[in-house]
Formats: C-alpha cells, sequence, structure tokens
C-alpha cells in the first residue's frame, strides 16, 4: 500500500493526508516516509498550530517548547540578533537552517497565542528563570509576530485578549493582504485598524470582542472598507453594547449571510432591530446569557428573511410569544433550528410554521410527547434530532417508540442527551427498538447518538453505554448495519454545532 501510495502526485497525497488531519499519530507517522511526505504533513500540521490551546495545563511544556524552539530557528538574522544582544537564549532543534519555512505554512496567526507560548515557555521552560522575565517576553513575541506578519500566507487573524495587547508592536502587514477571516477586540489600538485597513479589503468573517463601549472611528473605517463581508460575529463582555457600531454594519446588509450575537453582558438591552436590513440572512445565532435584556426582539418579530435557513437560540430565549411570530414570518423557509426553551404553546409553532425543518434541537417537558409526533407527522423532510430525556423530560422509552412509529422516511440521526441513570431503556426495549427501526420501510440505518461526560449544574450525565447488556445489543445491530452507535461530548458537540461562543477560550484568544 506504500508503495503504491508513493506513486501519487504531491496534491494527491495532500487530498488524503487531509483527510486525516484528526489522526495526529497517523499523520505523524507519514514524516518519516520520504522528504515529500514530510513535507505535505508539515504543511497540515502548521496550518493551525493553535489548535493546541496552549493556554491549559495539561498541554505539556515539551509541546510548547517545541514550538517556539521551531519559530525562533526560522527567525531572520535581524530578530535572532535582536535576541542576542539582549541575552536571550532559546534553543532551537538544530544549529543549521530548517529544512522547511514553517511559518509560510501556517494560515491562521494568533497574536494571544504567540504571547503564551512565550510566557509559558519563559516561566517554566527555562533552566534559570530570567530576571527581566516581561522584557524578553514583549521581545520575544514582537520579533515572531514580526515573522508572521511578514510572510504573505496568512487566512485567519486572532487578536483579541485585552490584556497586554496594545504592547504588541506591529511593522509590516504583508501577511493580512489576502485575509478572509479576523477576529479582533474593540480595545486595540487605532493604528493597528489604520494600518490594516490600507491593506485588507477582502474579509469574509469578522469577530468583534467588545471590551468597551466607545468604538474607534478607525475600527468603523476598517468595517466599511471590506467588499465582501459574508459572516459577522458580535461578542459582548461586562455590560457593554455594539450600539455605536450599528450605522457601520448596514452598509453589508447586501452580502451578510451569517450573524452570531452573544452577550455575557448583565442589565443591558442589547439593540436588535437593527437586524431587520439583513435581508439576505441565511444563518442567525442569538445566544444571550441570563441578565441580557432581549425586549428589543419585539420590533425584529415581524422582520422577514426571505432566506433564512438556520435559527440557532442557545441560552436565554426572547419572549416565546415573539418568537412564535418570528417562525409564522419566517419558519417555512428554516432548515436548522436549535432553542432550549420548554415552552408548550412554541413547541407546537414548530411543527406548524417550520415544515421543512431537517435538523431540529428543543427541550419538552415531560408529558409533551404528543408534539414530537406533531414535529415527526408535520415535518416531513426531517433528517435529525436532538433531545434531552431523564428526570423532567422525555424518557428513552417514549422517545424509540415515537421515533419508529411516526419519523420521516429520510429520518436518520437521533441524539440524546440523558441526565437520569434511572431513566434508562431496558435491553428488552432497546433490543425491540432496533428490530422495529430494521422492520422499517425506509431501511435507512440510524445513527444514534449519546451525549454525555458533561456536568451541568453539578449532575452527571449518562449514556447507553453505562450498562453491558445495552452495548451487545448495540454491537450486534451495528454489526447488522441497523445503526451507526457513538457517544460525544455535550459541550465539544455544542461547540461543532457554532451554538455556543466558549467564553473561556475567546477571552483568551485561543479558539
Amino acid at each position: 500500500m506504500t508503495y503504491q501510495l508513493s506513486k501519487l502526485s504531491a496534491d494527491c497525497l495532500h487530498e488524503i493526508f487531509d483527510h486525516i488531519v484528526e489522526d495526529k499519530p497517523t499523520l505523524y507517522s507519514c514524516l518519516l516516509v520520504n522528504r515529500l511526505w514530510c513535507k505535505i504533513s508539515v504543511r497540515i500540521l502548521w496550518r493551525n498550530i493553535w489548535n493546541y490551546k496552549v493556554i491549559q495545563q495539561q498541554t505539556s511544556l515539551r509541546t510548547v517548547t517545541s514550538i517556539l524552539s521551531t519559530l525562533i530557528a526560522c527567525l531572520p538574522n535581524e530578530s535572532k540578533e535582536i535576541l542576542r544582544k539582549n541575552k536571550i537564549f532559546i534553543s532551537t532543534p538544530t544549529l543549521k537552517s530548517p529544512l522547511f519555512n514553517y511559518v509560510a505554512f501556517c494560515r491562521v496567526l494568533s497574536i494571544c497565542g504567540i504571547g503564551k507560548i512565550v510566557d509559558k515557555v519563559l516561566r517554566n521552560g527555562m533552566p534559570n528563570k530570567p530576571r527581566n522575565l516581561k522584557n524578553n517576553y514583549y521581545i520575544i513575541s514582537n520579533e515572531v509576530i514580526k515573522m508572521f506578519m511578514n510572510q504573505n500566507s496568512l487566512k485567519k487573524l486572532i487578536y483579541d485578549q485585552k490584556i497586554h495587547q496594545n504592547k504588541f508592536s506591529f511593522t509590516c502587514f504583508l501577511g493580512v493582504k489576502d485575509l478572509s477571516e479576523l477576529r479582533c477586540s474593540s480595545y486595540l489600538t487605532t493604528d493597528f485598524f489604520h494600518r490594516l485597513s490600507q491593506t485588507c479589503h477582502n474579509l469574509q468573517s469578522i469577530t468583534i470582542e467588545f471590551h468597551n463601549n466607545e468604538v474607534s472611528n478607525e475600527l468603523k473605517e476598517f468595517i466599511s472598507s471590506q467588499k465582501k463581508l459574508k459572516s459577522l460575529v458580535l461578542i459582548t463582555y461586562y455590560n457593554n453594547s455594539w450600539a455605536t457600531i450599528i450605522p457601520t454594519l448596514k452598509k453589508h446588509s447586501n452580502t451578510l449571510k451569517k450573524l452570531h450575537l452573544y452577550s455575557y453582558s448583565r442589565n443591558v438591552n442589547v439593540p436588535l432591530s437593527f437586524i431587520s436590513s439583513f435581508t439576505n440572512l441565511q444563518e442567525f445565532v442569538l445566544g444571550f446569557y441570563r441578565g441580557t435584556y432581549t425586549e428589543d426582539f419585539k420590533k425584529l418579530q415581524y422582520a422577514k428573511f426571505p432566506k433564512l435557513q438556520t435559527l440557532k437560540i442557545p441560552y436565554q430565549c426572547p419572549n416565546p410569544e415573539y418568537v412564535m411570530k418570528f417562525l409564522e414570518t419566517n419558519g417555512n423557509n428554516l432548515k436548522n433550528l436549535y432553542t432550549v426553551e420548554k415552552n408548550y404553546a412554541l413547541s407546537l409553532s414548530i411543527a406548524k410554521f417550520c415544515p421543512n425543518l431537517r435538523r431540529l434541537f428543543i427541550r419538552f417537558n415531560n408529558g409533551e410527547i404528543d408534539i414530537l409526533k406533531k414535529i415527526f407527522i408535520n415535518c416531513r423532510y426531517l433528517e435529525s434530532i436532538k433531545i434531552w430525556c431523564g428526570e423532567e423530560y422525555l424518557n428513552e422509552k417514549e422517545v424509540f417508540d415515537t421515533v419508529v412509529n411516526y419519523s420521516p422516511s429520510n429520518f436518520c440521526e437521533l441524539k440524546i442527551y440523558n441526565n437520569s441513570k434511572s431513566d434508562f431503556v431496558s435491553p428488552k426495549d432497546l433490543e425491540s427498538f432496533f428490530i422495529n427501526w430494521r422492520n422499517r420501510k425506509s431501511k435507512k440505518s440510524l445513527k444514534l447518538i449519546f451525549l454525555k461526560d458533561s456536568k451541568i449544574n453539578g449532575r452527571r450525565h449518562y449514556g447507553l453505554d453505562e450498562f453491558k447488556e445495552n452495548m451487545k445489543i448495540i454491537e450486534n445491530y451495528k454489526n447488522l448495519g441497523v445503526i451507526k452507535f457513538m457517544t460525544k461530548d455535550y459541550i465539544k458537540e455544542e461547540e461543532e454545532e457554532e451554538v455556543i461562543e466558549n467564553y473561556y477560550f475567546s477571552m483568551l484568544g485561543i479558539i
């Protein structure tokens, strides 16, 4: 097999390796085959080195030290001389020039990610902790940043941490010429946005974190200068608001297709009515934690979005009556809907106003199985549903029975999040469910996903694989091709679904 692969072109090998990017051990083994395989593997591994989430304590010092030492080896001679003059000595993998220009392979630059790597190595990876720790930190970080910004390869720039960020210097903006995605803070210096706007005009995605209510004219001008903006994410902290930037955002009403709004503020009435100007929206996420006022959604309930396909409300829901009216106006085109609200009338309105749904997440109260039946009957294109079971929610057996008897022919994925061990379906009922599914006319295999291993409100959440008898039955019907079974971490799955904005990592600029 290896001999046959060795005959493939570099483009073909890159396509193959790109599909195993999550399988790091296999990709690492490709480094040792030959120079071509090594180069392709390195190119993929270095595409986004910030996936290591270096801020976490469990990330090995060896990993971050290896990254920094390689970056130091790639520095131009003038930068190495600056480090030498300041008596900063960080060992490199080899005394010779690096085998590759690793920095040129990077498509993502996290400014704060660089800072975290440098800080961790200086504090924990040096034989003797430097006396001028803070000074050395800025010298190293700035030289590495300068090297990245001189590379004409960046596609995504992350620069959103408030602490110390204005002490980083930017002497070159060559690397952002073809930038397509930016994540930044409203707190950044006006000079940064002014210089960025001279070079970067084709951003497709912008994420802005509001750490203060004042937005500089330079940031507004930079946003106005964009020609292809399709995706916008706005995040507020500490009782701040995006109100002052709204007139600038409206200039992109014709091109914007994706809008995510997140608020971690309390006692703030965030403006929402401006969203009605984005009539070409295809995806809308409204992620507000409890304490943020959403009364402005009242003005939005009648707005028409003829192209809207995805609506997600993962935290606090506006007044259910407003959302019901919004669904009456826009529900017919929706294909993906996510809401945590447990409201009988709102759940019924989904069955009534959203007939073309493909994917749905909704919470039902115990005793509301009739609504799930109506959703299955009325939403004839539904392919996937995610629900909660246990205690105050539906129990697994009635969910399984309803899925078998009422789900449409296209249905093929069931995700369950169970918070009650006593509510588990019995092995007998589980096998009956699989037999009945196998006998359905559609003959589609069912992807059964249990979400677990997270803690919400300090409670353990469970999965079918807690019991050996269940797993024997599951393995049997997996082998028969009746089901595909897996367990996933609930929070990780939510991140993949793009319904939550991870507060911890977003504050640190790693995601």
